[in-house]
């Protein structure tokens, strides 16, 4: 299927309230703009998403959300605000996925906090996409990670989504999901505390 008919949602929306009592005082805002590699870690996902030549972006604000803005300035992206975003992911992929416009087929969701996902493995993502799929997620030496793409036939089953559940339960056991083989160890490296963004190296050193 083309890159044509398939979006980006980023979800930003949540308070990473671990990484933020970590750090203490020198705590950003959000931990969405914690530096790495001299950009916010928003930035390195929004740049990717960008870059990997689909239909779209939509962005899902919530905590801390002017700031979070800031940091895309300049990107080509669209936005919503999740104004119950403390109730946790389910509400602002509901939101993600109710902003997506009619001409795509499906949608790559990302998280904001996974700095080394690149456009290259969003673009395998994608076009792993068959029509009679549910998803397509990437598989890391066994393991599940992100991005997930999710058809959008899956709406409805997503606006029955509550707390902090994402789409990870409603893909377990179905026959319809394709998983892809993938070499990044940037699909399972997330940013949840300052001494993992400490330690974080470039996604050529984590293959």
């Amino acid at each position: 299927m083309a890159r044509s008919e398939i979006g980006a949602i980023i979800l930003v929306a949540g308070e990473g309230t671990r990484f933020r009592q970590a750090a203490g005082q020198d705590a950003p805002p959000s931990k969405l703009l914690a530096l790495y590699d001299g950009k916010p870690l928003v930035r390195h996902v929004a740049d990717a998403a960008c870059s990997a030549g689909l239909a779209g972006v939509i962005v899902v604000t919530g905590h801390a959300a002017k700031a979070v803005r800031g940091a895309l300035d300049g990107l080509a992206l669209s936005f919503v605000h999740n104004d119950d975003y403390a109730s946790g992911m389910a509400s602002s992929l509901k939101l993600g996925f109710g902003a997506m416009p009619a001409s795509w087929r499906a949608a790559c969701v990302l998280l904001g906090d996974m700095p080394l996902v690149d456009a290259e493995l969003i673009g395998t993502i994608a076009d792993a996409f068959q029509d009679n799929a549910s998803a397509v997620v990437p598989v890391f030496e066994g393991v599940r990670g992100n991005p997930v793409l999710l058809s959008a036939r899956l709406a409805p089953d997503i606006a029955q989504l509550t707390g902090d559940a994402g789409a990870r339960h409603l893909l377990r056991g179905r026959a319809d999901v394709v998983e892809v083989a993938v070499t990044q160890a940037a699909a399972r490296l997330d940013i949840d505390t300052p001494e993992a963004l400490l330690h974080l190296k470039p996604s050529s050193d984590q293959a």
